[in-house]
């Protein structure tokens, strides 16, 4: 069975600068979702999504764009929008776990409220052709609460759901609930997408052997962590090619001139790249002296010096 790599969408480090440097230096996945558009009861997007998803920023890239919402209204004025930028298909984030979002009964704070999943699901399909796929934690409180969205789910032509198996309370924190997720395929007559700790080659593999109906595989985390992966799992090997720490400084340097070019001052690039970095750091030999030396680099020139310096020690 072939696989499907998808690249699960993180808020403030996948968009579209990201995804084409990583397509260009490491590949491997065959679709990107883009990270949430978000309303705010306003019928207004915000400039820096309508960016992100703009056709001429994603040339290369297969992209799906993704909503946060608890509001038919607001779906159905996003999937107006998407599709007059030529996608056919709005994925749905029931997965979010950030309390921010979920307080608001948004992302996977929404999965208790089955009816109102049901009546937003009932309008879009009524009032739109859009194709709506869904993105899912198996619950907020508990993996049970999706158990009461699932046959409201078979009731619509959903393309896919892709569920991340933990629930939102956990954030990322303890380990996924496989069991839970096998509940979830059994619960079902829906495709079935997995995400969750797909951390290396060999957790991988172990998540193949257990889900063998499973060919579609979403990647977060673990693609910042190390963007090599999805190539090599892709490749079935468990070799970096021999110059890795060039083909990431190549990387580095290009989202690092974008975003600086885009960002304006000092400080807004330095955190941004603080938060790359709490990834990165978990490739290198000693993941923590990493990621203080960087966090210790007090301005931008200090900070080139000091990924010099990592880039320089890790290729010994």
């Amino acid at each position: 069975m072939s696989n499907t790599l998808l690249s699960s969408p993180l808020q403030g480090f996948t968009d579209f600068k990201f995804r084409n440097a990583f397509n260009k230096f490491f590949g491997g996945i065959d679709t990107f979702y883009s990270p949430y558009i978000r309303l705010n009861g306003k019928l207004v997007i915000k400039n820096s999504y309508q960016k992100d998803i703009l056709p001429e920023n994603n040339t290369t890239l297969e992209v799906i764009p993704q909503i946060i919402t608890n509001d038919a209204d607001e779906f159905l004025f996003v999937s107006k929008y998407v599709q007059e930028l030529g996608y056919k298909e709005l994925n749905w984030n029931l997965g979010c776990p950030y309390p921010m979002v979920t307080k608001r009964g948004m992302g996977s704070g929404l999965i208790s409220d089955a009816q109102k999943i049901n009546s937003i699901l009932h309008k879009i399909h009524n009032e739109s052709n859009i194709i709506v796929s869904m993105k899912m934690r198996m619950g907020y409180e508990n993996a049970e609460e999706i158990l009461d969205v699932l046959p409201i789910l078979d009731n619509y032509p959903l393309k896919n759901i892709a569920i991340h198996a933990r629930i939102g309370k956990q954030l990322y924190k303890g380990g996924t609930d496989l069991n839970a997720f096998q509940k979830c395929l059994d619960n079902s007559k829906h495709k079935m997408y997995y995400n969750g700790d797909i951390t290396s080659v060999a957790a991988f593999k172990k998540l193949q052997e257990r889900f063998t109906s499973i060919d579609h595989w979403m990647i977060g985390r673990g693609l910042i962590t190390d963007p090599f992966l999805p190539n090599m799992i892709k490749n079935n090997t468990t070799e970096y090619p021999k110059n890795r720490f060039d083909i990431f400084e190549e990387f580095h340097d290009q989202i690092f001139e974008q975003y600086d070019a885009a960002l304006s001052g000092p400080t807004p690039i330095k955190m941004k790249m603080l938060g790359f970095w709490e990834y990165f750091s978990q490739s290198f030999s000693n993941p923590q002296k990493t990621y203080k030396k960087i966090k210790k680099a007090s301005n931008v020139k200090a900070y080139a010096v000091a990924v010099r310096e990592i880039i320089k020690e890790a290729k010994r």
